[in-house]
């Protein structure tokens, strides 16, 4: 029988599998009943995935508009059908003219506010259909551009010998770094495609400890499931950048009922993080014009 479980595991996604390959097997693992992952990872990259248990599913979307840090090491010279080195080669051109003092010059004009047109190489849905399947039949769609922010683009190291450039990005949600890269690459006028990407953190999540798929696999062998259990993060730090509001016993009651409530305090901002007197998390609330808070989402009794 699969168990209840609630929490979130922070998984160093290893090469070569899908987000959802991943989030299923550590769901075996887990041997849990419900759980999802809060956006999708090539199967190239590696790095931080959040896979949410049970009640933490409920706030996975805040998960997936939070900000994210990539490292990224793109190859020169090259430009792929993916913008990665799974794709078909499209394009080669001679790696002339480039230097540290250029690239920087370049990536200057792609930090801040751009926009992207997304790939068709992507999980993004249109009409219902993921793009990559349109694209795998060689069917190309036109595609409107999404703005995006890019906080930071730093260039770490230029080989010129190997033809690689690495990078580190620290961008909002939506950005699809394959695609950064290979915009780059076209303005360096040599092309480039991504041979290695990392993701370092999802927001809120900087320096915390990530567990690969071995170390759980090896502790659930070791020590069994319930060692497992050590490793996740209460369903509350998905959304610990929001301010907190705290609820006496008759405000939880009648929010549970689905009805505003008065706040103990002024608010500034639109959404809220709900806690009782003894400071366990409710869900998050909605600040109404009048100074009250509505219910957004809430947990059951954790």
């Amino acid at each position: 029988m699969r168990r209840t479980v609630n929490g979130i595991l922070l998984l160093d996604k290893p090469i070569g599998m899908t987000s959802n390959g991943a989030l299923q097997r550590v769901k075996r693992l887990f041997n849990a009943k419900k759980a999802g992952h809060t956006g999708s990872l090539d199967p190239l990259a590696t790095g931080m995935l959040p896979l949410c248990f049970g009640e933490a599913t409920k706030f996975s979307q805040y998960l997936l508009e939070s900000n994210k840090s990539y490292e990224v090491v793109a190859k020169l010279g090259v430009r792929t059908r993916t913008a990665d080195s799974e794709g078909d080669v499209i394009a080669t051109h001679p790696v002339v003219g480039v230097s540290e003092e250029r690239i920087n010059d370049i990536i200057a004009a792609f930090t801040g506010e751009i926009e992207q047109i997304p790939p068709m190489y992507s999980a993004l849905k249109v009409n219902g259909k993921p793009l990559y399947e349109l694209a795998r039949k060689g069917i190309e769609i036109e595609r409107q551009a999404r703005r995006v922010n890019i906080f930071s683009l730093t260039l770490e190291k230029l080989d010129l010998q190997k033809e690689e450039a690495a990078f580190q990005v620290h961008c909002s949600k939506g950005t699809y770094v394959r695609t950064l890269m290979d915009d780059i690459g076209q303005a360096l006028g040599c092309g480039a495609h991504v041979i290695q990407l990392r993701r370092t953190y999802v927001s809120p999540y900087e320096n915390a400890v990530m567990h690969t798929m071995s170390s759980l696999e090896e502790m659930l062998k070791n020590s069994g499931i319930e060692a497992l259990q050590s490793c996740l993060l209460p369903v509350e730090t998905s959304v610990n950048i929001f301010p907190a509001v705290k609820l006496s016993t008759a405000a939880m009651f009648y929010l549970r009922m689905g009805q505003p409530v008065r706040a103990s305090f002024p608010l500034n901002s639109s959404l809220v993080r709900l806690m009782s007197d003894d400071a366990k998390f409710l869900g998050m609330g909605e600040v109404l014009p009048d100074g009250r808070v509505k219910p957004q989402r809430l947990v059951q009794v954790l």
